[in-house]
């Protein structure tokens, strides 16, 4: 199936997943526990990403999928030439809350580059896409990142683990940012933050999150213009599109002194020690 058609079937999975998800919200049902002690999951997850691999499989048979509720093992990584990556609801936290920043994440992987990404948010009312080279688009229009070069006006992006003993080595990045930048802004979803970074409401966004948490939106971001990449090379034999530590994306003009600021703060931060 040639990529547009991907694009599209991927599209019309999502906005019925997000049409899932907001029955769901109105109803009030579903139920709520913690993975690994720490991390929200609702039966909502589960149920869509159910409906999204269903979905898939009826349309693509057989193609490998990448999904954090039913396919989480990230050897698959490694080892497939190309992957769907899923997040069915990317803001859990946001969606048990009553918040709108929620988002249905899907993307195409083929020999280590993300081909497509779709990122759908039910209750924003929007849509964003990408096809490899091609461009971005938000509800059908073309969009594109910042532009800014200095520091001091960027509004960055970022978020934090779930596990509380993983965040005090990130509060001298986010003490850096705060000195250096005009704020940050902490909306609870990677897939819309980077979104947010492909049509220039940010400037910038950094985190440590997982493949199906941004794999779509960095292409997004990416085909907008805004420039992708990480604070520190990434390991051998896991494709950089689908290796979520350090990942920094942000304005083109921005990128190298923002990195520069991230890593002298981890450098003060083992220096502390």
């Amino acid at each position: 199936m040639l990529p547009q058609r991907r694009l599209e079937l991927a599209v019309s999975i999502a906005r019925e997943a997000g049409e899932r998800i907001v029955e769901a919200r109105q109803s009030q049902t579903f139920n709520q526990q913690f993975k690994s002690g720490q991390e929200l999951v609702t039966d909502v997850d589960v149920a869509v990403d159910t409906l999204i691999s269903e979905r898939l499989e009826a349309s693509l048979p057989g193609e490998q999928r990448l999904s954090e509720e039913l396919a989480p093992d990230r050897e698959v990584m490694r080892t497939a030439d190309a992957l769907w990556v899923i997040d069915p609801i990317d803001g859990t936290v946001n969606f048990a809350h009553g918040l709108h920043h929620v988002a249905v994440s899907i993307a195409w992987v083929s020999e280590g580059k993300t081909r497509l990404g779709v990122v759908h948010a039910p209750f924003l009312g929007e849509t964003y896409t990408a096809l490899y080279g091609q461009g971005a688009w938000r509800n059908g229009k073309a969009i594109h990142a910042s532009r800014t070069t200095n520091l001091e006006r960027c509004l960055v992006g970022t978020g934090f683990p779930y596990r509380r003993d993983s965040r005090p080595p990130l509060m001298r990045r986010l003490v850096a940012i705060l000195e250096h930048c005009q704020d940050v802004r902490r909306n609870g979803s990677a897939a819309l933050d980077l979104c947010d970074v492909a049509c220039g409401r940010l400037d910038a966004y950094y985190e440590s999150v997982s493949p199906w948490d941004f794999a779509a939106g960095v292409l997004i971001a990416r085909e907008a213009g805004a420039r992708t990449g990480h604070l520190y090379p990434c390991p051998e034999g896991i494709p950089g599109d689908l290796y979520g530590e350090n990942l920094l994306v942000s304005a083109p003009e921005i990128h190298a002194e923002l990195g520069d600021l991230l890593r002298a703060a981890d450098a003060n931060e083992l220096r502390s020690y």
